[in-house]
């Protein structure tokens, strides 16, 4: 039997506030580097899939089973020495007491999306007019924030986290592209590969 010998394997957080293409950079990310991409908001849809009635806002009852298991899926695959990408936006108060555990499994490099707020307001829009997905996460919310100006990316808290931070800018396309964010990835390991094998 061929013995497995590790570096330590990288966690990539994608990380930002609504409508700043998080989840899109995830996959595109996820792909680049030949690894999963764990998106809080589709194991969300999952658990509504299997949720009769389901009805999202208010104190939604899914928010915390799915952060429990945004996290257990992510500490299993860690663990096992998958690199990994990890979207979701959350704000420092949830990011950062859920990452700090990881740190002794992984290394850490957070990327935060960046994108003018009027974009991003548009982007938020035109994602609930064309996704019947986004029923489940309470866009409706966000639209009458929006016409009612009382949403701010502003507002939003990043990350907190000591460790590699890289800003990508998502306007049009992403800056940095998308190899030097993949460097940047790959940057935490050693060898700059997640796993070698001997």
């Amino acid at each position: 039997m061929r013995e497995r010998r590790m570096t330590s394997p990288t966690l990539a957080v994608v990380s930002g506030g609504p409508g700043t293409g998080k989840t899109t950079l995830a996959h595109a990310l996820a792909h680049e580097l030949g690894c999963p991409a764990i998106i809080r908001d589709e194991i969300k849809q999952g658990m509504v899939m299997a949720t009769p009635g389901y009805r999202s806002g208010g104190d939604d009852p899914l928010n915390y089973p799915t952060l429990d298991a945004f996290f257990d899926v992510l500490k299993v695959l860690l663990q096992a020495g998958v690199t990994t990408v990890a979207e979701a936006a959350f704000q420092d108060r949830l990011w950062r007491p859920n990452l700090e555990p990881l740190a002794k499994l992984a290394q850490i490099r957070v990327i935060r999306c960046t994108i003018p707020a009027a974009i991003a307001h548009d982007r938020i829009i035109q994602r609930a007019r064309s996704s019947t997905h986004r029923a489940a996460h309470a866009d409706h919310d966000l639209l009458e924030a929006i016409a009612a100006g009382r949403h701010s990316l502003e507002s939003f808290v990043p990350i907190s986290l000591e460790g590699p931070t890289l800003a990508v800018d998502t306007s049009d396309g992403y800056n940095p592209g998308i190899s030097d964010i993949a460097s940047f990835v790959r940057a935490g390991t050693k060898d700059g590969s997640p796993t070698s094998m001997s």
